[in-house]
């Protein structure tokens, strides 16, 4: 049972490299985390292994599905009372071309990546709002910044529309308290990018690419993400935050 009060954080995508990386530094950070995914094999792991940085909860949800995101909330409030931070970490993506990207799949990445923060959002607000106020962190990429010659336009696509859903909650809701920002990794070292770096051609094409010369860490972008959660970003609200060792700087 997390503990009533303190502070709360729901995080979606929780049991993957990065996920895993931000509830870790979230919890270290004092809050409770709600690490949130589909793989309840991987969850039940990730809450053991956070049990050492403080009260991790592993949920079941499927960010595509609003019932799961109605169950998630009502859980959280019926354990902690609040939700102050929401992270929108889950998401995926099939690496065709769109030439060769049929509309299923099309449609499967909009439904992870964009309705997922939509979703979350959306039954975030009323939580936040009632309580006077909270952050949300969208996790977009560079490919929600630029073009990105590796990258396959669906992707490109859903994370340009994480960008500007970002900038709009921003806006509407900053009256009510509630920050909404946006982080944009460069390639991240994780263990699915290791399986695609197999190819020693493709991992020295984004090496190239960044002026820092390395990939991203987890750790990089979970230290961001603590940054945006925390009360020393009181008055930053609304901006896209890279963590790519100067690529977009170009």
């Amino acid at each position: 049972m997390a503990e009533q009060n303190q502070k709360t954080a729901l995080v979606t995508g929780g049991t993957g490299g990065l996920g895993k990386d931000i509830c870790r530094q979230l919890l270290s950070d004092g809050f409770t985390v709600y690490c949130c995914d589909i793989n309840d094999e991987a969850g039940a792991k990730t809450e053991a292994d956070l049990a050492q940085y403080g009260t991790a909860v592993f949920l079941h949800l499927d960010v595509s599905e609003e019932k799961d995101w109605q169950e998630a909330i009502r859980r959280i409030l019926a354990d902690t009372g609040r939700l102050d931070v929401l992270v929108n970490n889950a998401g995926i993506n099939i690496r065709v071309v769109i030439e060769e990207c049929t509309v299923e799949q099309w449609d499967r990445m909009f439904q992870v990546n964009v309705r997922g923060p939509f979703l979350g959002i959306k039954h975030s607000l009323p939580v936040m709002r009632s309580q006077g106020g909270g952050s949300i962190v969208n996790i977009s990429s560079i490919c929600g910044l630029v073009g990105h010659l590796y990258t396959n336009e669906s992707y490109t696509a859903t994370k340009g529309a994480v960008t500007l859903l970002t900038k709009s909650v921003a806006t509407r809701y900053a009256k009510d308290g509630i920050r909404c920002n946006s982080v944009h990794p460069s390639t991240v070292d994780t263990e699915i990018v290791k399986i695609l770096f197999q190819d020693p051609k493709k991992k020295q094409e984004r090496l190239d690419e960044v002026p820092m010369g390395r990939l991203g860490l987890p750790g990089d972008v979970a230290s961001a993400v603590s940054y945006l959660a925390s009360d020393k970003a009181a008055f930053i609200n609304g901006v896209q935050l890279p963590v790519d060792g100067g690529l977009t700087a170009y």
